[in-house]
């Protein structure tokens, strides 16, 4: 649909309700030249972020330390799940650096030519 400058510039809120109903855009001209287009804005879709707000309802105190014994931790053996991960490697202890003189890099001489 195309209106005059003019005519916009008469009807203009009801002009907008029409493209935000119809979602057909409207052009504006001047002179018969197109100016302006007038386009339906476009929904922004949802954050994922917080979108499960007020879903979950704490029951008691989440901060407290949990006094229960896990199954887990019972006779827990480091080694027992070797024939899955392979064998576990030993760690090193990192040599202590090396006191005295710091090495410092050495500048590369310019080739002369």
């Amino acid at each position: 649909m195309e209106v005059s400058a003019a005519e916009f510039k008469a009807k203009c809120l009801k002009l907008m309700d029409e493209v935000t109903k119809t979602r057909e855009p409207i052009i504006v001209t001047k002179r018969g030249k197109p100016l302006v287009k007038i386009l339906p804005a476009e929904e922004q879709p949802k954050s994922l972020f917080g979108y499960m707000r007020g879903t979950v309802e704490i029951l008691g105190d989440i901060v407290k330390p949990v006094e229960v014994e896990w199954n887990a931790m019972k006779d827990a053996d480091p080694y027992e799940d070797r024939d899955l991960y392979g064998p576990v490697a030993a760690v090193r202890p990192r040599k202590p650096a090396a006191t005295g003189k710091k090495r410092v890099a050495k500048k590369a001489k310019p080739k002369a030519g």
